[in-house]
């Protein structure tokens, strides 16, 4: 078990509900302003952790954080999907037609865009984390200013909820990578999901010849993303060239292995970037997510700071 875990934003933040509900109530955790901080407290030991969002079900992916996994000395040792309840927070007593300004990270913006588009005059503002904002506004008591967050947020800082689940959807996810650093990572033999990194030759048929070869093996291709490969642009055509980012399931790890040697000769570059277990995606229902331990205990937020 980790002493210090690193999260992507603050005390009230959805980063802070998936580090308990993977880690427990027992390491304390190291709130950063962004991604790259958190990446940096792994890679220098810091951190015996971290956890990364990666991707939404309604405002998809975060495609900056695929950049960091590449880059970076890390090895992605777990997986969190977080059911997201997004509320509209205001100071007590205020009401709907008082509301100026909404204030969140632009992903939380993002899920909610249905709810927003109903009231143009509003203005929006991008922060940092949603968390960080309902705190702020707590502490400030800005005339006309909401804020989306979750219930643990409006819970911690004394907040009202002004009009509750406004995401566009209501099975509304995030997906968060458990991070640990390259050195020191333990192979899970448990595993049956892996994170890939790949290149394939800009040709025709190139990807279509991994993605034959991961179907021949029997794996559920689970995640395709493609990334711009910046550097490596010496033509303007070169400009366009991509990797990509796979997720595979499978059922044991030689099958992961087996995969591994038939994509090599298919690609110019590859990279286990981790293999980990599955995590469970508990059912989006109404209620919200308590914050618990990998056991199931309900815990209170604590441990912030060193």
């Amino acid at each position: 078990m980790p002493q210090h875990v690193s999260i992507q934003g603050f005390q009230g933040s959805f980063h802070e509900v998936a580090a308990r509900r993977y880690f427990g109530a027992q390491p304390a955790l190291l709130p950063c302003a962004t991604f790259g901080a958190v990446v940096a407290h792994v890679v220098n030991g810091t951190a015996e952790a971290g956890l990364m969002a990666m991707e939404n079900s309604l405002a998809g992916s975060i495609l900056p954080n695929y950049l960091l996994l590449e880059r970076h000395a890390v090895r992605v040792t777990g997986e969190v999907y977080l059911p997201i309840h997004q509320h509209l927070l205001a100071l007590p007593g205020t009401t709907l037609a008082e509301v100026q300004a909404v204030h969140s990270h632009p992903m939380a913006l993002r899920q909610c865009g249905e709810f927003l588009d109903r009231h143009p005059h509003w203005k929006l503002v991008e922060t940092d984390d949603t968390g960080h904002s309902a705190q702020l506004l707590a502490e400030q008591h800005t005339p006309g200013v909401a804020v989306v967050a979750g219930a643990q947020a409006a819970e911690q800082f004394g907040l009202q909820i002004l009009a509750p689940a406004i995401h566009d959807d209501p099975h509304n996810y995030t997906r968060f990578l458990v991070l640990e650093r390259a050195e020191t990572a333990t192979a899970d033999p448990q595993a049956d999901k892996a994170s890939l990194y790949f290149c394939a030759p800009h040709a025709p048929g190139s990807l279509a010849a991994v993605l034959t070869r991961v179907a021949a093996l029997g794996l559920n291709l689970s995640k395709l993303q493609s990334c711009p490969r910046p550097g490596h642009a010496r033509t303007p055509a070169g400009a366009w060239h991509y990797g990509f980012h796979a997720d595979v399931e499978f059922d044991e790890i030689n099958q992961l292995e087996a995969l591994r040697r038939d994509l090599e000769a298919v690609t110019e570059e590859l990279r286990v970037l981790g293999a980990y277990r599955r995590g469970r995606m508990a059912e989006a229902t109404g209620e919200e997510t308590p914050l618990l331990t990998k056991e199931g205990t309900l815990v209170r937020s604590a441990g912030w700071g060193g």
